[in-house]
């Protein structure tokens, strides 16, 4: 059962217009009917309030688009995004990624500091991230990058720890979201021995 994937299908909400499209994921565990509905309840609180930052219900909105895509789905663990970009005039629309990182088995939503543990686990990544930013040349808004959060935005995806920042937070609009993988093997030091993350460190 551990290795099995959980069945997902797209929901979408009415549409008032033909210009909002809004679809999202919806778990099936009928073998843990407690654990699905707390996984949906979260997926859809996280909707609602990604809804409210985006202007759902502004009458200026003029385009709203929400989308989700599955980064790992395995192991007991299901890591994805929820992707929405809204349009209420100026010069450009605002897009917005959160990534959501369930437990399939006890419905727990993982924090990036429930995964990594109490201790120093900043430092060490951020080291990690900086040594992208100058391999890749990515331009910086001042201040320049220092450290990530605790609560950083991140996602699983393979064997790598995938850390990103939102538009405007460390680089200009330009250069979109800027997403840095890291592979698990690389800071296995890092990860206490009762993470869920020691699953997907590759052994070899």
């Amino acid at each position: 059962m551990k290795n099995i994937p959980v069945l997902i299908t797209t929901r979408q909400l009415p549409n008032p217009s033909p210009a909002i499209s809004i679809v999202f994921p919806e778990v099936h565990l009928p073998h843990l009917p407690v654990i699905q509905h707390s996984i949906n309840t979260q997926i859809q609180n996280a909707l609602n309030q990604l809804l409210i930052d985006q202007n759902y219900y502004d009458p200026k909105l003029v385009e709203l688009t929400v989308y989700y895509e599955i980064k790992t789905n395995e192991r007991n663990l299901l890591s994805l995004t929820l992707v929405a970009y809204s349009f209420a005039g100026g010069a450009h629309g605002m897009t917005v990624v959160r990534a959501l990182t369930f437990d399939t088995f006890t419905g727990k939503k993982y924090s990036l500091y429930d995964l990594m543990g109490s201790q120093d686990f900043e430092k060490p990544i951020s080291d990690h991230i900086r040594k992208k930013i100058a391999d890749w040349d990515v331009e910086l808004l001042d201040p320049p990058f220092a450290e990530i959060r605790k609560d950083q935005d991140f996602y699983l995806a393979d064997s790598s720890l995938v850390i990103y920042f939102q538009l405007y937070e460390i680089t200009a609009y330009v250069w979109g979201f800027p997403y840095f993988p890291i592979s698990l093997k690389d800071i296995e030091r890092l990860i206490p021995g009762n993470s869920p993350l020691q699953r997907f460190v590759p052994f070899l």
